[in-house]
């Protein structure tokens, strides 16, 4: 059964869909220092306002805007959810778990459990009317394409006909800046993906919300389809927990996974969209990757250095990109590179090309491999 995409909602630092694209391929970025807590430094940060955002409102933007290019409206009963975010409602954890060293102590012990989680895919699911299967995965930074795939398998598998999924991740908290920053592993002026003085990651926050279909129910509606997911690899390395294996076998499997399911070979690949965080290791491991299995003059971008690394969100983000791409025939630019370290097709300006299959990378933490295929339908 092929899978379809009819809607696309997201939110960024550079706004919403339209707008993110848009400025995206005029190479602006949303990332600016910022110090949203008074304990900690000044660091450049992807913020969407001028306060760290709630994961709810993330969601809400990005929902209705795929539930209005999809032409599409609530109750949706039968719809399933596949949600996901690495970090949830961390913040609002942090501010309660705060509480406990207060000398008031916390109203009720019980509003922990409203922010486990689960409830992000649980309130999505109350959000449109849902009784059909929730699911929330969390993969660290592969969740938003492990959230695409478990809603592709839900429509291949006959469970559903119609599945909203994505991620949402809202990471800018004391915690979570302060966890990065013992690790070394955040910018300290910006975000340079594959630049030979790239300095690390700069957090983002975001949302990326897809309507996933049959393609039957698709066009039973007369729905305008965006793309077809074509199939997916996920692995994990299980080596280290906060670098990647650089030898590389289990990220490769992954995205031989992905191509074999997806029926398609390395050379028929127009465009990858990477993972791209700007660290050191992660960078050369893509690059590995891609000199090894990948024909010379694949194009290639991050898009990090526009949004930020939005964590688990960053590969619904990315797949979206992808779509955007294939509708536009337009390749976005690699933002933040001025000089690259390594020889492969940069995208470095907004670039016209022919477009038919993309891919699109995610890794995270913990040796998390995640490898998605989308095409022009």
């Amino acid at each position: 059964m092929q899978v379809v995409v009819t809607g696309i909602g997201l939110i960024s630092a550079l706004g919403n869909l339209e707008t993110t694209w848009k400025q995206l391929l005029s190479g602006q970025s949303g990332i600016f220092p910022h110090q949203p807590f008074g304990e900690l430094l000044t660091k450049p940060l992807a913020l969407i306002q001028d306060i760290p955002s709630h994961p709810t409102e993330l969601l809400e933007n990005a929902i209705a805007d795929a539930l209005i290019m999809a032409n599409l409206t609530p109750p949706l009963l039968d719809c399933g959810v596949v949600i996901g975010s690495s970090r949830g409602y961390q913040g609002k954890l942090e501010q309660l778990a705060s509480g406990f060293y207060s000398p008031l102590g916390i109203e009720d012990i019980n509003q922990f459990v409203d922010y486990l989680p689960f409830n992000i895919a649980l309130n999505v699911a109350k959000r449109i009317g849902s009784l059909g299967i929730i699911l929330s995965p969390m993969a660290a930074c592969s969740t938003g394409i492990w959230a695409i795939a478990q809603g592709f398998e839900l429509i291949q598998t006959e469970q559903c006909q119609r599945v909203l999924v994505g991620a949402v991740e809202a990471p800018i908290t004391p915690l979570i800046l302060a966890g990065f920053e013992q690790m070394g592993a955040l910018a300290t002026t910006g975000c340079y993906p594959f630049d030979r003085n790239r300095e690390g990651f700069v957090l983002g926050e975001g949302a990326a919300i897809l309507i996933l279909e049959s393609e039957a129910l698709a066009l039973q509606r007369s729905a305008q389809i965006y793309g077809k997911i074509l199939g997916f690899g996920l692995t994990a390395d299980a080596c280290y927990g906060n670098k990647p294996d650089m030898l590389g076998k289990s990220a490769i499997a992954a995205i031989k996974t992905c191509l074999k399911n997806s029926h398609l070979s390395s050379d028929k690949i127009d465009y990858i969209h990477t993972h791209g965080t700007a660290t050191i290791l992660n960078d050369q491991h893509e690059v590995n990757l891609i000199q090894q299995l990948f024909p010379e003059g694949v194009s290639v971008s991050s898009t990090k250095g526009a949004t930020g690394h939005t964590l688990g969100a960053s590969g619904a983000l990315g797949v979206a990109f992808c779509l955007m791409a294939l509708n536009y025939q337009l390749l976005p630019p690699c933002v933040g590179l001025k000089t690259s370290e390594f020889d492969l097709d940069f995208v470095t300006s907004v670039r016209s090309d022919l477009i038919k299959n993309t891919l699109c990378f995610s890794f995270g933490f913990g040796g998390q491999n995640a490898i998605i295929a989308i095409t022009k339908t």
